[in-house]
């Protein structure tokens, strides 16, 4: 048999290169709008997993015969994966191309959702959301680098409202499309569903996203710090979930703070004195990038705390759950429409810092009057309405800001911060409200889910004091 020693060299290149988009597609004037509709791929199939994986609960417990505690890790592994993986993805990403990752994301997420559709056990069905969390990192890391570098600078707040509308949709759809799924063809298919759209987004994106230009190579990679940022993450997520009603006693809540708060500062430690950090400390003292940061990871727990609040206190009051989902569908039909629409509806003469400080003060009023009001099925449609447009108005400009006072070598390493964020402030989002309403007790003005009202409040004041002391230097107000 004759060998073929060209064909033996060109497939490893073929799959560790970035191949070049078609010449009809690179010249497009729209090229750059086809690249943010594939990576808005991407940001829909996380957050409809994120969304609709809740919906599976019930029918796990009855096929596996397993308590709701030991369910939730279906949840939880994927969350602390994602949360771990995401800086340190894209700090590779920045390295070896951020469109060649985003596709193996593609591909890994894909193949374990196909597993997770056939898991022929719980603990068979947690390993696999790791490896499909391994596969969200990759296409999240990247997803707001990708837009960035995509969208010519004018048109970048605009991309991202698209992106934040994408995965403002995948949430309004996840229960709703969960629960269908569900009821008719089983729990397995709510993993399934992920199969045939990842394959059409990684043919999609082989042929519509572009090269990356600009890398950050250095050498070797920080192992031991990616393990200290795991720690950190893990055990600190761990112990706000244990906190919020698993049955952990509290001295293993306060060990669990405690190694968390050991590894965050062994992390800081080892950035500052190692020659190829994980993390450039550098972007942290940006003033666009730090505000920043604090606003998208309040913003995003304003955003995912209702998911939690508002079934408990309507079935509470006697509404039924497809009730409850209706009436939560609110808040992120808000948001995708003021994520796609302010653009239009606000002047252009508003500057981001100003977009961001008039969508915080929005979500802010909007909270302090949720703390009085009657927790009612028609009060609670009209104020989730109003406090989606306040985060649709805030995030995409936010994200602009960040990303804008980021080196372009460094956008996947941006991008991977400001996702980590994002998923940081989800899970603080579910677990604090949580824990207010397993603390809370009693009949006064605040109890049970005023509570809950009142911690969203207070992030909410945070998100608009982040959007205050922001980088006036950078950008006057223009309000």
């Amino acid at each position: 048999m004759t060998s073929h020693p060209a064909r033996r060299r060109r497939l490893p290149t073929a799959l560790t290169e970035e191949r070049p988009r078609p010449e009809r597609i690179r010249n497009h004037p729209g090229a750059w709008w086809l690249a943010v509709a594939t990576v808005c791929f991407g940001a829909f199939m996380g957050q409809l997993d994120a969304s609709i994986v809740t919906l599976t609960y019930r029918s796990l417990r009855t096929e596996f015969n397993a308590t709701l505690a030991a369910v939730e890790w279906v949840s939880l592994a994927y969350l602390l994966a994602l949360v771990a993986l995401l800086v340190p993805v894209g700090r590779l990403a920045d390295a070896h191309g951020r469109k060649l990752f985003y596709l193996y994301g593609f591909v890994v997420f894909t193949a374990g959702s196909a597993a997770c559709g056939l898991a022929p056990s719980l603990i068979a069905l947690v390993a696999f959301r790791v490896v499909q969390a391994a596969g969200a990192a990759m296409m999240q890391a990247n997803s707001v680098a990708l837009v960035a570098t995509s969208a010519p600078r004018d048109r970048m707040r605009t991309a991202l409202g698209v992106q934040a509308a994408a995965q403002a949709l995948g949430l309004a759809l996840g229960p709703t499309v969960g629960g269908a799924l569900v009821a008719t063809l089983g729990w397995r298919w709510v993993f399934g569903i992920n199969v045939p759209i990842g394959i059409v987004a990684l043919i999609g994106g082989h042929y519509l996203l572009p090269r990356t230009h600009s890398r950050n190579r250095t050498q070797g990679f920080d192992w031991p710090g990616l393990a200290l940022l795991s720690l950190a993450t893990t055990t600190g997520l761990l112990a706000v979930s244990a906190a919020s009603g698993l049955p952990v006693p509290g001295w293993g809540v306060g060990l669990l703070f405690a190694v968390a708060a050991a590894g965050i500062w062994a992390f800081v430690a080892r950035q500052r004195r190692t020659a190829a950090p994980l993390l450039d400390l550098a972007l942290l003292r940006i003033r666009a990038v730090s505000s920043g940061l604090v606003g998208a990871l309040t913003g995003y727990l304003v955003l995912f705390g209702p998911l939690v609040l508002v079934p408990v206190a309507l079935t509470d009051a006697g509404s039924s759950e497809l009730t409850a989902g209706l009436v939560l569908t609110a808040l992120p039909a808000g948001f995708a429409l003021a994520a796609t629409g302010a653009d239009k509806l606000l002047p252009a003469s508003i500057t981001d810092r100003g977009r961001c400080l008039i969508g915080a003060v929005v979500c802010t009023g909007t909270l302090a009057v949720l703390l009085v009001a009657p927790l009612t099925s028609t009060w609670l449609t009209l104020l989730l309405a109003l406090l989606g447009l306040g985060l649709g108005t805030f995030t995409p400009a936010n994200n602009t800001l960040i990303m804008g006072a980021i080196p372009v070598a460094s956008s996947g390493t941006g991008g991977g911060l400001v996702n980590m964020t994002r998923g940081l402030g989800t899970a603080l989002g579910v677990a604090l409200v949580t824990l207010a309403l397993h603390l809370a007790s009693g009949s006064g003005v605040l109890a049970g889910p005023r509570w809950a009202v009142l911690v969203l409040l207070v992030a909410s004041v945070l998100t608009t004091l982040a959007a205050w002391f922001g980088p006036r230097a950078l950008e006057p107000l223009g309000v």
